[in-house]
């Protein structure tokens, strides 16, 4: 019984060697689709259940896809995201800026009033208001 379970786990690594995995997206996405399931258990309207039980599906369903996926670097750079928008809502300490011409994310301190801000790549000059 060792060696078949041994060998059904060497099957699913070879079944996952290129594909992406799980990363933190993914966990949001479960635990999104799971909080779903766990509301709809409680909704009595049969429209609202449908519409529920479809965005419960739909969200395991993507959340599968991603795992599965072979594309690698899409799935990064989709988690990356993700995880800079964390970041950005924990910083309480600073405001980003796009810069009017190139479009460059600027971080500058909260609370400084209004200030001049210089790009770092195009060196384009903008006020805004910390």
């Amino acid at each position: 019984m060792k060696k078949f379970g041994q060998r059904i786990g060497m099957a699913f690594q070879r079944f996952m060697a290129g594909r992406y995995g799980t990363d933190k997206l993914n966990t949001l996405i479960i635990g999104i689709g799971l909080a779903l399931c766990f509301v709809n258990l409680f909704v009595w309207n049969a429209t609202a259940h449908l519409i529920l039980t479809a965005l419960t599906y739909g969200l395991m369903i993507l959340a599968l896809y991603r795992c599965f996926s072979r594309n690698t670097h899409k799935r990064y750079r989709e988690n990356r995201k993700y995880l800079q928008f964390l970041e950005r809502i924990k910083d309480k300490n600073h405001r980003y800026f796009s810069c009017p011409k190139c479009k460059q994310t600027v971080r500058v301190p909260k609370g400084k009033g209004k200030i001049a801000i210089t790009c770092p790549k195009c060196k384009e000059k903008f006020t805004k208001k910390t």
